[in-house]
């Protein structure tokens, strides 16, 4: 190798060096015999040098091999500096012919080349490897990023430019280590390398967009981390322009820049129904190499993933911008218990009053209290039989006032009198003059009014005796509007407006009485109804809608009645915030065992306790053992109806520790009928589930174990129901519910009811005094002795 190297140095032509065959060998192709010149001599000659080239090159290629290998080899140490075809140089010093004298020029020139190349590598080589293991550490040397560490300590110091810049300047041997989980802290280490900037580098090219020469190259941070040179660069311009958003918001070691977001977001709204992975397939067809996490962290950076999920909350996308209805109605709910949470505060509500009826009947007996006497009233029928066979005779009252407000601040309005028609008992048509009157009350909403004689009403030529007996007869009589009409010689339309204009609202009673009572226990249930006009979308139970009712559990007295579009719970909720704006607030609710109760329950009347009924249990008890063991389980499977019997019996206790031991001797036998039947942990589950809300009423003086007052008014309600066979509209369902609230809670219970009820209307068992509200005497089944100077007809 020494010789291969010096010997050409000191121009010594080598022939064989240490087995290295070289040009020497080759002279022997010189050596031949001339040949005579003849016919074809020239091809002959030209074919002999041609076969003394190849075979003088097949003696000689083991050197060109063998120097192209060392070129190739010195190349990969030198870190690869030049181009790797510097390798195939030998060859062609090996393809040269030497028998010429350009060639042979040409040829020693390459040789030279040659030389200086091979000694020029192996110093690159060298130098290449020393700065790795210096940079490692090895020898007991220090390095960091290339400086040889003096002999002080390590050492940073912080200071501030003139120009307001922060200056770190380090010195000693340091260690930078950061985690290999995430790529994101990968990124910060390579953009703290590439920040570092020695004072000795004199370099005048390479220089950074921000005009630096740093330490270490982006090329060899490439080749350290594996990382693709064009996206350390686009690190370094997001932190020149310090672009924060591109740059530390990312979580994939994928490049996500404004314009992929932007174009993310674009895919999102234009089909904002579209999951991530449908937004992913999409763009990856257009050719877009996203990643998925990269598109669910667009879609929650951008402000996108809470925007689609506030406008699925608040509206339906498929129907367009179209504002949901539970949505809406969550809202108003919302709204609702804001309201009537600052009414009781404010104290706008009406209080609420516990009432006990044994207790007041006692208490006014031993005071001596007697009720006033109830109108002068006289039986239905009689009152029937004079205003259809009878006569009637128009008697004018002295004293006139408002027929709205009830002011006696009025003044005429004209002297000259109307003609008011009317028709008497007989169906005859008649006339009697009026007047026209101004009202001088502030409050007053007409200002004017028409002074009629008792019994006329406006806009109508029957008499206020046909409009209350037409209503008598309909409601309290369970009739029809066209057997009322023919009995009373109206059309059955007519009879329909009448009967619905004492429906336009509810019963006032915290306005007619000044209070609410009730006595804290309030059963709730609801009936299905036939409403054919209405706004609900077409579907299976358009048809159908819902009405609520509020009943309290001793008094029967009817609390609140609506209807509503849907059984669910947010119409559950709604009912019972409105049970609450009247003013009660219930100790206990009862129910039957629908799940929607319970958290509607906690939500509106924290405080109350909700009890379920015990009859709704044992018949859902009886349903699953016959679900489990078929309908004629009483005799195929004994064990079931012995299970059934000690269900039952938990129940027929008035000892709530007698209940409660009971019931646990149920549960112990869970065990052995699962083993037999496992479809009876149906039976079991049931019991445990609603245990909690069975046992309230157990012992309990005030709790009622079932909930037959509501039973009771559903009841009530069907026989009435019956004569329509549906509601037209919820306009006409309103209007008759209302109807249907006051019948019922002036009506009195028949003489055949239990004795504490016998007689006597649900207002009367809350306590209310109804004796001079002549709408009591109706639904008692009288009427008055018309014309009447006690009352005045309303308008």
């Amino acid at each position: 190798m020494t010789s291969l190297f010096l010997g050409p140095g000191r121009g010594k032509t080598l022939e064989n060096v240490n087995g290295w065959v070289v040009e020497g060998q080759v002279q022997g192709y010189r050596r031949h015999r001339k040949h005579k010149r003849g016919r074809g001599g020239a091809g002959r000659d030209a074919a002999r040098r041609i076969r003394g080239y190849w075979a003088a090159r097949s003696k000689s290629w083991q050197v060109a091999l063998s120097r192209s290998i060392l070129l190739g080899m010195l190349w990969q140490l030198s870190g690869g500096i030049g181009p790797d075809w510097i390798a195939l140089l030998p060859w062609l010093i090996w393809l040269l012919p030497e028998d010429r004298e350009p060639w042979r020029k040409i040829g020693a020139g390459l040789w030279q080349i040659q030389r200086m190349l091979l000694l020029g590598y192996v110093g690159l080589s060298a130098y290449h490897w020393l700065g790795v293991l210096l940079q490692q550490g090895h020898w007991g040397i220090g390095m960091g990023f290339g400086c040889v560490v003096c002999g002080e300590e390590p050492r940073v110091e912080v200071t501030r430019t003139e120009g307001g810049d922060w200056q770190a300047e380090m010195s000693g041997h340091f260690t930078l280590r950061v985690s290999g989980d995430q790529a994101f802290r990968l990124r910060l280490m390579i953009i703290f390398l590439g920040l570092l900037q020695s004072g000795h580098d004199e370099r005048r090219s390479r220089r950074t967009r921000d005009g630096r020469t740093p330490f270490v190259r982006q090329e060899q941070l490439a080749a350290w981390t594996h990382t693709k040179q064009e996206q350390i660069s686009l690190w370094m311009r997001h932190w020149t322009r310090g672009d924060w958003a591109n740059l530390l918001s990312l979580k994939t070691a994928q490049v996500l820049t404004h314009e992929l977001v932007e174009r993310i977001v674009t895919v999102f709204a234009t089909y904002p129904d579209w999951s991530s992975a449908q937004v992913y397939a999409h763009l990856h067809q257009q050719g877009c190499q996203v990643s998925q996490a990269q598109i669910d962290q667009a879609s929650a950076d951008s402000g996108w993933q809470q925007l689609i999920g506030r406008l699925k909350t608040c509206y339906d996308l498929k129907a367009g911008l179209k504002l949901r209805d539970e949505w809406l109605v969550s809202q108003l709910l919302s709204q609702i218990q804001t309201l009537v949470a600052k009414l009781e505060t404010l104290g706008a509500l009406i209080p609420e009053e516990r009432t006990s009826l044994d207790d007041l009947q006692t208490l006014c007996a031993q005071a001596g209290v007697v009720a006033r006497p109830p109108l002068a009233a006289q039986p239905w029928l009689l009152a029937l039989e004079r205003t259809v066979l009878g006569s009637w005779e128009a008697v004018t009252d002295a004293k006139i006032v408002c027929t709205y407000c009830g002011s006696p601040n009025i003044a005429p309005k004209s002297n000259k009198p109307r003609l008011k028609k009317f028709i008497d008992a007989d169906g005859q048509a008649q006339e009697v003059e009026v007047l026209r009157y101004y009202c001088h009350n502030p409050h007053c909403s007409r200002k004017s009014f028409t002074h009629f004689p008792t019994g006329l009403t406006p806009y109508s030529p029957y008499r206020a005796q046909v409009h209350l007996l037409v209503m008598q007869m309909y409601a309290w009589g369970y009739s029809t509007y066209r057997r009322t009409g023919t009995a009373l010689g109206v059309h059955s339309m007519t009879a329909w407006r009448w009967v619905q204009a004492w429906g336009h609202d509810l019963l006032p009673v915290a306005a007619l009485f000044g209070v609410v009572r009730s006595s804290g226990v309030v059963g709730v249930d609801e009936k299905y109804v036939l409403v054919p006009k209405n706004d609900k979308p077409d579907g299976k139970m358009r048809r159908w809608m819902y009405i609520y009712v509020a009943v309290d559990a001793w008094t029967y007295d009817l609390l609140h009645i609506e209807i509503y579009p849907y059984n669910d719970e947010v119409s559950a909720t709604a009912f019972l915030f409105a049970l609450r704006a009247k003013g009660y607030h219930p100790d206990v609710i009862v129910t039957d065992l629908r799940q929607d109760y319970g958290p509607c329950i906690a939500k509106v009347f924290p405080a109350a306790l909700h009890h379920e009924c015990i009859f709704h249990a044992l018949q859902n008890v009886q349903k699953f053992v016959k679900q489990v063991y078929g309908p004629l389980y009483s005799q195929d499977h004994p064990q079931a109806a012995l299970l059934k019997q000690q269900i039952y019996a938990i129940f027929d206790t008035a000892s709530p520790q007698e209940a409660i031991s009971r019931y646990q001797q149920v549960l112990l036998l869970k065990d052995a009928y699962l083993k037999l039947t496992p479809d009876a942990v149906l039976i079991f589950d049931f019991i445990q589930r609603h245990w909690p809300k069975l046992l309230n009423a157990i012992g309990s003086p005030t709790i009622p174990t079932t909930n037959n007052a509501t039973e009771r008014l559903i009841l009530r309600f069907d026989q009435h129901y019956q004569n329509f066979g549906g509601f037209d509209s919820i306009a006409s369902a309103h209007a008759y519910l209302a109807v249907f609230e006051k019948i019922y809670r002036f009506t009195p219970f028949s003489q055949d009811a239990q004795l504490r009820i016998r007689a006597k209307s649900p207002l009367q068992l809350a306590g209310y005094d109804v004796s001079n509200i002549p709408l009591s005497a109706l639904c008692s089944g009288l009427s008055f002795d018309w014309p009447s100077e006690t009352l005045l007809v309303p308008n």
